[in-house]
């Protein structure tokens, strides 16, 4: 959906040499806008001649243009050389930097470099695009030649958009990705991130570029507590990364520690991530309400781990990061272990995983799952029990309603066997509706 607004300005030729801005409203929303001015830079004068007419097209107006967004800071500036410019959170025109676009009262910068005697009509059109719901694919943990990897930026973005994912986040090892380093590949948010990475434990700061400003290195645990303090502070997602993996555990306790999401699923499944599957599980069943994600932690391919193994949906108003981020917090999000991996949609009412709603109000879920396969096992999950609702006899998707009890939470799984003789292990999980 795009809506648009019209404004024009007459300059005279005594403004010649100034600046000055016309403001315009920007409404809530807006994911994308789009900006072009038109003005006659070189008006049409006809003179007889001899030998019939010379039309001259000299330079006679110079208007450039700049953005400044509601809090007074400069989103761009072109001068006179575009006459059409865009941007959003993930890309905008050269001279012009991605942002989020707030509602309120923006300025177009008005520079009357070159004004005719007469002066000089300059006409501005404004369009938005509004945000719209969309399912994204990407994947939260991820490492380059930083740290431990051994792609670039580039080729990890280059990487993501091949595998089919709309977004990375790049958390190597105790190492910031500012926003200005990440590269802008069409179609892949690239989000900036670090994995705090100490020998009690590993925890992912997303989104901002400088989580903490003290070196990284800590002693006591009150002192790696100040790291999650500044994160928390600074607006950083905050993932408690592989809490139960065998080399590098995490050992601090979480409860005196401020966290958004708990990683569950790190590469490729296997007994710590079940143990982290199941402690999440204890915790849900204690009435937190903590969002599950997964990553691959990749570093470099192997048999096993490859970039999107495991999955993250997300649920977003936009592809920008800070609403990628937003839909991560609030548990709008599923993992499935590849970017090809089953997909599911978990509703009750308009409820969907994540969110919590009155069992009162409702007490039934929708589970819609797609991509499942021969010998697929979906079940469902509460605070109390586990309900296997569909072995599938052939490779397909299915529509499940499933009546909630009481109180509590309700998940979903799918199960499958990956390898002959191996037990059945996750292929996707779903976070929770929360049933107050």
């Amino acid at each position: 959906m795009a809506d648009s607004i019209h404004l024009s300005i007459h300059i005279n030729s005594d403004q010649q040499n100034t600046y000055f801005t016309l403001p315009f409203q920007v409404p809530l929303g807006v994911e994308s806008l789009q900006l072009r001015y038109r003005y006659p830079r070189r008006p049409e004068n006809q003179i007889a001649i001899d030998y019939g007419v010379f039309t001259s097209q000299a330079e006679q107006n110079i208007i450039d243009l700049g953005l400044i967004d509601p809090s007074g800071r400069q989103v761009g500036a072109s001068g006179s050389d575009k006459t059409e410019i865009e941007f959003s959170e993930t890309s905008a025109t050269p001279g012009y930097n991605p942002c989020p676009i707030q509602a309120g009262e923006w300025k177009i910068i008005v520079g009357a470099y070159k004004v005719a005697p007469g002066g000089v009509e300059v006409e501005y059109e404004i369009s938005f695009t509004q945000k719209h719901p969309r399912w994204l694919k990407g994947d939260l943990h991820t490492h380059t030649v930083a740290s431990d990897g051994v792609h670039t930026l580039d080729e990890l973005a280059t990487k993501a958009k091949r595998h089919g994912l709309d977004f990375v986040a790049i958390t190597d090892h105790n190492q910031f990705a500012s926003s200005e380093s990440l590269p802008e590949i069409p179609g892949v948010t690239m989000i900036p991130g670090v994995e705090w990475t100490h020998f009690n434990g590993h925890a992912n700061f997303t989104g901002v570029d400088h989580p903490y400003d003290d070196p990284y290195v800590t002693g006591a645990a009150d002192e790696g507590a100040l790291k999650f303090a500044s994160a928390r502070k600074s607006g950083a997602l905050i993932t408690i990364n592989h809490p139960f993996d065998p080399v590098c555990s995490f050992l601090f306790d979480i409860n005196k520690l401020p966290f958004d999401c708990l990683e569950i699923w790190n590469g490729p499944m296997r007994e710590s991530n079940l143990k982290a599957v199941g402690f999440w599980h204890q915790l849900l069943c204690n009435g937190k309400k903590i969002p599950a994600v997964g990553g691959s932690d990749y570093h470099r391919d192997t048999p096993f781990i490859f970039l999107g193994g495991p999955t993250t949906y997300v649920f977003a108003e936009s592809n920008g990061k800070s609403d990628i981020l937003a839909a991560l917090r609030t548990g709008h999000s599923f993992i499935t272990f590849a970017p090809d991996g089953p997909t599911c949609k978990l509703t009750s009412g308009v409820a969907m995983m994540g969110d919590s709603i009155s069992h009162e109000k409702e007490n039934v879920i929708n589970l819609l799952v797609a991509g499942l396969q021969t010998g697929d096992v979906v079940r469902v999950i509460t605070n109390s029990k586990s309900d296997v609702l569909l072995t599938a006899t052939s490779d397909g998707k299915v529509d499940l309603t499933y009546k909630v009890e009481g109180t509590g939470f309700v998940r979903a799984e799918v199960l499958r066997s990956f390898l002959p003789g191996v037990p059945m292990l996750p292929a996707l999980i779903t976070n929770p509706i929360y049933f107050d």
